[in-house]
């Protein structure tokens, strides 16, 4: 009997992963994303519930719509930022998820 290896993904797939868990790795941008899962936001709405300058959260938005992970939608003059992948929307709920649970372990 032969052993069985792990799938090793192909260094693309890696190479594509770094730069999103790079998106993903500021704090700010990982709190548009969780705020965005729950439904469209407007970047003055975003920057409010931050308490953040919009200039500042559009900068972040801009980014992370360079990296795929918001959608937009025109309305007049707002522009309103979804959330249009489930997976990324399960990335950051599981890690904000596991996070909590190791805060109430760690006070338990």
């Amino acid at each position: 009997m032969t052993p069985t290896h792990p799938r090793v993904p192909d260094d693309a797939t890696l190479a594509m992963s770094v730069e999103i868990l790079r998106l993903l790795a500021d704090r700010t941008r990982l709190a548009i994303l969780a705020m965005i899962s729950e439904g469209e936001m407007s970047v003055s709405a975003i920057a409010e519930a931050l308490e953040r300058p919009a200039p500042s959260v559009s900068q972040h938005l801009a980014k992370l719509r360079a990296g795929h992970l918001v959608a937009t939608r025109r309305e007049g003059t707002t522009i309103f930022y979804s959330q249009p992948d489930e997976h990324i929307a399960a990335l950051v709920t599981n890690v904000l998820d596991h996070i909590d649970h190791m805060l109430v372990d760690e006070r338990a």
